[in-house]
């Protein structure tokens, strides 16, 4: 509970309108000011509303009460909105993943550009000159990396609960299903039960990580060769038992899946059985095959960061005679196929294992000549950092959530000092918008780039995580 907000259980009689919402998927709607606010020229209190939608009438229960704004949860409909669908998935307003499956999906995508635009306006205070039209793909089934918790509940003797945490819980939602994962993995979460019933540790077992992998051969007559590799990370915090390894494997044999094990740090993950197999994902725009292990970053839906990538690199504008920069590279997604692109590509990035990682994906594809990598702490960037790079016409910039800020500062930096080393372009891909909207604030009022585009990937529908795509044009001097 926040400090300040009051833990309560009031029923409100008076029915609300809801006017928006926000990336929680939570309704919000605004009372009309009493006295003491008309005197002072305030509007009335906020309500967020968990389950309510845009142009909605509810009744409400409020749950935490603050000076300014309360929370609130849907006691009853009274007007549904147009564009309100049934959840799929059973364990939808427990389970965390997921917050808008009662939002049509149209509707998700129209409301994730709005937040986007906002932000630019607001935090910004910029319009892109183009709004980039959304970018949408498989709604279900499309999750291929996933980390799930799991517990023996002793609440129900010899239950173990595997799966998502409850919505801003710590407690895992009790799910036999999961509409966003693939048929087969999602299959696979009451086998997982009683696999981990069965074992010796089964309280020492707290997390199963699954990464899903295209087929070895897609076009395959052979059945074995043309079904998705399936690894899953179990998370043991003490040594198997002899009859514990003799379940893991017939688990893997039963179900056709890798399975690997950390028994401490990440640096501890290792095949288990069978003891060889191959994980990757393909770009086939750019003919390029991205090997990749369970526990790696890689972006959860194969399909629509294929769509990413192709979108950013056609926005960025490559020519045969460019160099180009790829700042927080990770494995090499977006390097290599600008490596098929560009006259040289580097790629950079915070950690030495992602960089030695990519330095072999380059090879696996014969691109070493033209993909180079190299380690560099990027959120610690100064202009002197930028002249170590080389220049670069192009850039591209895919950073974590915190985003590109001492990148953008030094870039505003060498913008005061005339210098040469400042790309033509840049394009940034974002999880984030409201530190985009930050990073596109120093990029366009103080390093001297206009925002030529932006626009949005629903790369997580269902959900309220979003990518976004920005790109910066650099201003020519007077």
């Amino acid at each position: 509970m926040r400090r300040g907000a009051k833990p309560v259980n009031i029923e409100v009689t008076e029915p609300v309108k809801v006017e928006a919402l926000d990336l929680d998927a939570q309704g919000i709607a605004r009372l009309a000011p009493n006295e003491e606010e008309q005197a002072l020229g305030q509007s009335g209190k906020v309500i967020f509303i968990k389950g309510a939608l845009p142009t909605e009438l509810v009744a409400y229960t409020i749950t935490s009460d603050k000076a300014r704004f309360s929370k609130a949860k849907v006691r009853e409909i009274l007007k549904p909105a147009v564009f309100r669908v049934e959840p799929q998935c059973a364990a939808f307003g427990v389970c965390g993943g997921c917050t808008m499956q009662h939002l049509d999906i149209q509707a998700q995508v129209a409301m994730k550009q709005r937040v986007l635009e906002d932000d630019l306006q607001h935090i910004a205070k910029v319009r892109p000159e183009e709004i980039l039209r959304p970018m949408g793909g498989p709604t279900w089934e499309y999750r291929h990396r996933a980390r799930l918790s799991a517990v023996n509940r002793s609440i129900k003797k010899g239950t173990v609960l595997i799966g998502f945490h409850e919505g801003k819980s710590g407690y895992v939602a009790d799910m036999l299903a999961c509409e966003i994962l693939p048929k087969h993995v999602s299959n696979l979460l009451p086998e997982m039960r009683k696999l981990v019933m069965g074992l010796s540790i089964v309280d020492r077992m707290p997390q199963i990580e699954i990464a899903v992998g295209e087929p070895e051969e897609p076009h395959s007559d052979d059945p074995q060769k043309n079904r998705p590799v399936t690894a899953l990370v179990f998370r043991n915090l003490m040594p198997l038992t002899a009859t514990d390894e003799k379940l893991l494997r017939g688990f893997a044999d039963q179900h056709q899946v890798w399975i690997w094990l950390q028994p401490k740090g990440i640096e501890t993950v290792a095949p288990f059985y069978p003891e060889t197999g191959k994980l990757c994902y393909r770009l086939p725009e750019f003919e390029i095959e991205m090997p990749f292990k369970p526990t790696d970053f890689t972006q959860v839906n194969h399909l629509m960061n294929r769509a990413l990538v192709s979108r950013a690199i056609r926005l960025l504008e490559v020519k045969e005679t460019d160099c180009v920069l790829d700042l927080f590279c990770g494995l090499g997604n977006f390097t290599l196929p600008l490596a098929r692109k560009a006259k040289q590509v580097l790629g950079i990035e915070g950690l030495e294992t992602l960089t030695t990682r990519a330095k072999e994906n380059a090879m696996h594809n014969g691109l070493e000549g033209k993909a180079s990598f190299m380690k560099s702490d990027l959120f610690e960037v100064t202009p002197e950092t930028i002249a170590s790079w080389n220049k670069a016409e192009r850039w591209l910039m895919d950073p974590p959530r915190e985003g590109a800020m001492e990148i953008c500062k030094a870039l505003a930096d060498l913008h005061t000092q005339k210098s040469d080393l400042l790309p033509e372009r840049i394009v940034y891909v974002s999880c984030n918008p409201k530190t985009l909207a930050r990073d596109v604030e120093i990029l366009c009022h103080h390093a001297g780039y206009t925002l030529s585009s932006a626009g949005i990937v629903n790369m997580f529908p269902h959900t309220s995580h979003v990518e976004s795509m920005a790109v910066f044009n650099r201003l020519k001097p007077l």
